[in-house]
Order: structure tokens, then C-alpha cells, then sequence
């Protein structure tokens, strides 16, 4: 694609199995079936014209006139102004289908007109995974029927038009006429057919239900239309078969335009999605973070003690990285790639993240079940004994270094196992064990990851460098929030990675061992503010999260990154990291000191 709309253009359509992600000209130009990891049925986001789209919108110019989700709902809602009239697509994708007779992902879309008949179309180009391969048609009573072996979609629309896969269909919207289109995807079992007006009836169900689980997050929480976006945002990239939070819903959109840092993210980090863990937790949510441990169980069951770095939505292998040949990229960013090799690497610090978030989950009242506690017990055995490797990081770099960041969250591991210890049965072996490693680790950490001339800790042990992920030291307990050390690695990082603003990056630029550059890194500003809240500095916090939530997309999703000089938004959107690293900074913002006095 050598042109097309900016990443923060596009709007998120969810069903917490699948995602679309759709512009503001009324184009769906990503949608994988049957799963968020599946292929590609429309594709045209990374894959150029020949992936295929859905476009609903008007058949000439028009102007943007108001574009916004429904109030606390995934609802999708695009106006614009076209000659002396106005269009609106409305459009969601129906999450709660059990029980009933419907199919598995079901895309509700319905255009209205006021003041005036406006003119539009309707463009259906569905092609199939990596070839763009073209589906078998049949026409039926109720519609389109598409057919890719074990796969089918069917099209049909209120009042009925006759469609044709790649062959845009004018018609005429009035206002006392409007258009709804239903889109249902069917593999390995029969189409269902729902009438236009049942499944508009359904998404008004759904969205009933999003404005109640919305009901129940405390009202008094700092920045509250932020968080619930993102707890929103966040339930629909979990995946409801298994409880379990992709990455993003994207693969190979650029962290550099024209470059070649381009990842499949269509996966589950239990790093990430532990994080996402926490945020739902602190505000009441404990369904989804049990769902998640419950799916950790059944995922790690084949490699436990040892936890891979990620993992599919069903709990198995991910492919091997391959690229795919033809694909343009976004903005011409190749390769386009599935698959993530970095599944293959030991990254000590998810079970940091991990072992937190079981320890959060029982703090918040709930018992761990013996098999999940076993689990955990074998997580921490493994950082006990595999601690003082080298490992990729939270960066997942692919030379392995002895990275400051996975040191502490080894030494979190341990701490949290220890916790959970004094409520939940340990042999006392086991328990010196970890003691053993805790002390071991806090005591090579502060010796050869402090750089005493910085005044910080460092990316790696006798580097001059500094990572942006040490920002969450206040959070661990190794050090005191009110120490030098604390407040030297943040007053540090704060400095030296600034990327203008509230803006930071990662690591120093070209120390990565990739060709090219990247943008600033949105995380680790929301990581800022959690620092600077934890550790008395709540006035800064503010300051800092509202400042940071301007560079949000006009519909409130982020990116991983963003452009320091442009703002516009870098690679895989929209990010379950960026959004669950919000959510804790708004809470961290809620629970922060009022003050907190510094040691020398």
C-alpha cells in the first residue's frame, strides 16, 4: 500500500474472537477469520488492493462531520456530510452469541441518511489468506454466499441488493430508508442466515450489556472515560473461548514506515496480557483475570515449569515467522510477516509478570486453585534456578544479554511466590529456595545494574545504557519508593530517553541489532506516570497522563508507538500494552501518596 489512511484513522470492531479494523471513508480493510490469528479475509491494510475490503460509505465526496463510539459501548458510529444531506454508518460486531442459533462472528452494518437522499455503495472484495485467493459464489434466497472450502461468508442486506465480490453495488440511502448490511462467517459449519432486523436487534442486546459491565467500574476514578475505553478495548482483544488477550489484532504495520521492524502480534504475550490482568483487578473485573490464569493453566500445561514467551489464543505453538511474498506492507513496509520467532526465546521477565498477577488475583480475595498454585510453584522454581542466564528481555533482542530489567522481575517472581506462600501450602525447601534467590539476585542487581556516576540502573550489567522498563522499579518492593536509587532511575530515564514531551523511547536508538529507527514508545510514558505517582509526585503524574493522552487516535485507541515529530501513531494498533499501561497509570494516579520524602 503506498498510500492510504494513517494508522489512528482506523476504528476497532470486536466480538472478543475476532477484530475489524475500519477507516473513516467506511472501509473494513482488516478482518482475519475465523480467530484474531486466523487469515486475513479482507486484508488491504498490509496487503494492497488484491487482500480485499468492505467498504460501506458515500459514492462521491464527502466530509467527516463527527466519528465516535456510543457512550460506554463497542458501537461504532461515522457521520458525514455529503451535498445537503448527511450519511451515517453505524456498525459493531455482535460479542455474545451463545445459547443461540447464530454464527460465530457477525458483522452488523447499517447506513441511515438525514435531511436528504444521499448516494453511496457498497464495495464486498473478501479474499482469502496469503494468495488473496477468490471465493466460489452463490446466490440464495437470503443473499451472497462465499466459499473457501471450510470456510463461508454470507452477505445479505435490508432492503435486499444483489452482490458481487469485487463489484461495487450503488445504491441510494433516504431517510425514511435505511440500509442494513449483515456480514456472517461460517467455518466448519453450516451458514446461518439472520434477518438485516434480527441482528440489528441483536446489537442493540450487546450494546446493553457493554453499557452495564461499563456500570459497574467505579465512578470516581481519575480520567475515567480514558480507562473505560481501554477496559473496552481490552475485553475485545480477549479472545472468550479462552480467555486469553492478543497482543493487537494486526500483524506488520511499522514501527518505521518503510522499514523493515514489522512483527506479528496476532498472539498472546502472558507478559502482556498479566499486565492487562492487573488493570482489570484494580477495577473489579476478576472474571477476566480468571479466565486468563485459567487459560495460563491449560497453555503452559506441555512446556511447564518453563513459560514461553508467547503462546496462540488456543494455548499451542506459534509458526515459525514467514513472509509474504507479494504483500506490500502499509506505507511499503516489508517484509509482511506471520509468525513470531520470538516465541522461541527465554525471557525471564514474564514470569515476573506473571506470578504478579496470580498474586494480585489472590490479594483480591480469590484462592488459587491448587493446580494454578502448583503452576505458579514451578514458575518460581525456574527463575530460581535459571535467573543468572542471559535472556532476550522485555525488548526480546535477539542476542541474549544480561538485561537489569529481567533481573528485577526474576527477583518480582520470587517475592510474589513468596506472598502467595503465606496463604497457600509450600514445602519449606522450596520456600528457602526462593528466599535464597530473592536475596541473591536484589544483591548482584544492585551491584553490577547501578551505575553509581548516573546515579540509575542500567539496560544491561557495565552498560552506560538506560531502558525505559526500569520505570516500573517504584512497583517492585527491591528498593524502597523513597531511595536515590528509585528516584535516579526515574529522574534518569526521564532525561535521556526523552523523545520530546511526555514522549520517551525505549532504549538508546541503533542498540537493538535492527536496521533503522523507531518511534517513541507509548508504554513507557504511561510507566512514567505510574513512577511518578508511586513515588509522591502525583501534580507531575497529571500533568504527564494528560499530556500523553493527546496523542490517543480521535476514537481513544493507541498504537505501540508514535512518531515523536508527526504524533502519528507506529506499529501493530490497537496495543494491549499500551491500553493496560493507561489503565494502571490512572490507578496509580487514584492510590498515589501525597507525599513522599526522598532518602539521600
Amino acid at each position: 500500500m503506498t498510500d492510504g489512511p494513517p494508522i489512528s484513522d482506523y476504528g476497532l470492531l470486536g466480538d472478543t474472537r475476532t477484530a475489524a479494523l475500519v477507516a473513516s471513508d467506511g472501509a473494513m480493510d482488516w478482518l482475519c477469520v475465523p480467530r484474531f490469528d486466523g487469515d486475513p479475509l479482507f486484508g488491504r491494510l498490509v496487503g494492497g488492493p488484491d487482500a480485499g475490503t468492505f467498504r460501506v460509505g458515500p459514492a462521491g465526496p464527502a466530509t467527516v462531520v463527527e466519528r465516535r463510539y456510543r457512550q460506554h459501548t463497542a458501537t461504532l458510529e461515522t457521520t458525514w456530510a455529503v451535498g445537503g444531506g448527511r450519511l451515517c454508518l453505524t456498525e459493531a460486531m455482535v460479542a455474545e452469541v451463545s445459547g443461540r442459533l447464530l454464527p460465530t462472528t457477525l458483522v452488523v452494518r447499517r447506513l441511515t441518511a438525514e435531511q436528504a437522499a444521499v448516494d453511496a455503495v457498497v464495495e464486498f472484495d473478501p479474499r482469502l489468506g496469503a494468495r488473496h485467493r477468490r471465493p466460489r459464489t452463490q446466490q440464495r434466497r437470503h443473499g451472497l454466499v462465499c466459499e473457501w472450502g471450510a470456510l463461508a461468508v454470507a452477505l445479505n442486506s435490508t432492503p435486499p441488493f444483489r452482490f458481487e465480490p469485487g463489484r461495487p453495488i450503488p445504491i441510494t440511502v433516504t431517510p425514511d430508508r435505511p440500509v442494513t448490511l449483515v456480514l456472517a462467517v461460517a467455518h466448519r459449519e453450516p451458514v446461518i442466515h439472520v434477518e438485516p432486523t434480527a441482528a440489528w436487534d441483536l446489537l442493540a442486546e450487546d450494546e446493553a450489556r457493554w453499557r452495564a459491565w461499563v456500570g459497574e467500574i467505579d465512578e470516581r476514578l481519575p480520567f475515567r472515560d480514558h480507562v473505560v475505553r481501554s477496559l473496552l478495548t481490552l475485553r475485545l482483544l480477549t479472545y472468550s473461548p479462552s480467555g486469553a488477550p492478543v497482543a493487537a489484532p494486526t500483524t506488520s504495520l511499522p514501527e518505521e514506515p518503510g522499514g523493515v521492524r514489522n512483527w506479528d502480534y496476532r498472539y498472546v504475550w502472558p507478559r502482556d496480557a498479566s499486565i492487562g490482568v492487573s488493570a482489570f483487578l484494580s477495577v473489579g473485573k476478576s472474571d477476566e483475570a480468571r479466565g486468563f490464569l485459567a487459560w495460563l493453566l491449560h497453555a503452559s500445561r506441555l512446556q511447564r515449569p518453563r513459560l514461553p514467551a508467547l503462546l496462540t489464543v488456543h494455548g499451542r505453538h506459534v509458526p515459525a515467522e514467514r513472509e509474504l511474498p507479494g504483500w506490500p506492507g502499509y506505507l511499503d513496509s516489508r517484509p509482511v510477516r506471520m509468525g513470531n520467532d520470538a516465541a522461541r526465546q527465554h525471557q525471564l521477565d514474564g514470569y515476573g509478570w506473571v506470578i504478579d498477577a496470580a498474586w494480585a488475583f489472590a490479594q483480591a480475595g480469590h484462592r488459587l486453585s491448587a493446580e494454578t498454585w502448583r503452576a505458579v510453584r514451578g514458575f518460581a522454581d525456574v527463575v530460581a534456578g535459571r535467573w543468572r542466564e542471559p535472556d532476550a528481555g522485555i525488548w526480546e533482542v535477539r542476542e541474549p544479554a544480561q538485561h537489569v530489567h529481567s533481573k528485577l522481575m526474576g527477583w518480582l517472581a520470587v517475592d510474589r511466590a513468596l506472598a502467595i506462600a503465606d496463604t497457600h501450602p509450600v514445602p519449606e525447601r522450596q520456600r528457602r529456595r526462593w528466599q535464597e534467590a530473592r536475596d541473591a539476585i536484589a544483591a548482584e542487581v544492585r551491584t553490577r545494574g547501578f551505575d553509581p556516576t548516573a546515579g540509575s540502573y542500567v539496560r544491561t550489567y557495565g552498560s552506560p545504557d538506560l531502558d525505559a522498563a526500569l520505570l516500573v522499579l517504584p512497583l517492585l518492593g527491591v528498593d524502597p519508593t523513597d531511595s536515590h536509587r528509585v528516584r535516579g532511575t526515574i529522574d534518569a530515564i526521564r532525561d535521556r530517553l526523552s523523545a520530546g514531551g511526555p514522549l520517551l523511547y525505549r532504549y538508546p536508538a541503533g542498540r537493538d541489532g535492527l536496521p533503522g529507527t523507531e518511534g517513541a514508545f507509548l508504554p513507557c510514558s504511561f510507566w512514567l506516570v505510574q513512577g511518578l505517582a508511586s513515588t509522591g509526585r502525583r501534580g507531575e503524574a497529571v500533568e504527564l497522563f494528560q499530556a500523553i493522552v493527546d496523542y490517543a487516535s480521535p476514537l481513544g485507541l493507541y498504537a505501540e508507538e508514535v512518531d515523536p515529530a508527526t504524533g502519528a501513531h507506529l506499529g501493530n494498533y490497537p496495543q494491549t500494552l499500551t491500553h493496560a499501561a493507561l489503565i494502571q497509570a490512572a490507578l496509580a494516579i487514584r492510590d498515589a501518596p501525597t507525599r513522599v520524602g526522598f532518602r539521600s
